[in-house]
């Protein structure tokens, strides 16, 4: 049985953050005491459901007391923890926690890599991206590295081109080539999946996508490559709490044999390990 506090937050704008904001709405720092559970932000799929197995079923071996507390957007599981609401969060990879540590002045650091979701495209309307007519609306994720990362699936499928070196900064200005006239419609990423009966097609986090019951392996038009991929979601504290011993206690199962079979089993190549 699962035994989480859900948590619905309003998408904030980053650039509005400020670091006082509480994302619990408390203002008692979790992770200053070592010896209480370690409270993680995460996204509800997959990250939630991951370390509700580890704590169902590896923690209390481990002498883990984790508690888990589940937001729906990219922004407040750091700025909870930036300042202690959580101890630790488990939904972001390593690009997009670099960009946000720069753009907020947070600092918070990876501690271990868990899991890749590849990104897709995504459509109700055509079957094949090729399929896709001229002036089609693609949604993208609207967030810097997200959406970078969606453009740079695109053109690595040849469906539109970008300039050299852009990287995950990529925006749809940095286009250079867009043969079928698309036009791109910025989003909230958890809100790409639900625009799919608006748009032509979508380009979606892969944890979104499974909330949507779309299957990455089956259902996207185009699915990044896990091989060489950097985009792995990570564990994550606030600098200077990498030691706290509950947090290597968690680092150790998230990465164990138990772990990486329940990821394997349970996502059937919608979610790969990393590890």
């Amino acid at each position: 049985m699962r035994n989480t506090a859900k948590i619905t937050t309003a998408v904030l704008a980053a650039g509005a953050l400020t670091l006082g904001l509480s994302a619990c709405g408390s203002d008692k720092d979790s992770s200053s005491d070592t010896s209480g559970p370690l409270v993680v932000a995460a996204s509800p799929t997959p990250h939630a459901e991951i370390l509700d197995y580890v704590k169902d079923n590896l923690a209390k071996d481990a002498g883990l007391d984790l508690e888990v507390k589940e937001f729906t957007d990219y922004v407040t599981p750091n700025t909870a923890t930036e300042d202690g609401s959580v101890g630790a969060n488990y939904f972001q990879t390593q690009p997009y926690l670099d960009d946000f540590n720069k753009k907020n002045g947070t600092h918070i650091v990876s501690v271990v890599d868990v899991h890749l979701e590849p990104l897709g495209l995504y459509s109700h309307k055509v079957k094949k991206a090729d399929d896709l007519k001229s002036g089609a609306t693609v949604a993208v994720p609207n967030d810097t590295v997200n959406e970078g990362r969606a453009l740079q699936l695109l053109a690595a499928n040849g469906i539109i081109g970008l300039k050299d070196g852009v990287g995950t900064a990529a925006t749809p200005a940095d286009i250079t080539k867009n043969p079928k006239n698309l036009e791109f419609k910025e989003l909230e990423a958890a809100q790409t999946p639900r625009s799919l009966d608006d748009v032509d097609a979508a380009v979606v986090n892969g944890n979104y996508a499974i909330e949507a019951d779309l299957k990455p392996a089956q259902d996207a038009l185009v699915l990044e490559s896990a091989q060489g991929n950097p985009n792995s979601n990570l564990l994550a504290v606030k600098e200077g709490h990498e030691d706290d011993p509950r947090v290597k206690k968690l680092a150790k199962l998230l990465n164990s044999p138990e772990v990486k079979k329940f990821i394997e089993d349970k996502y059937a190549g919608a979610v790969l390990p990393s590890f």
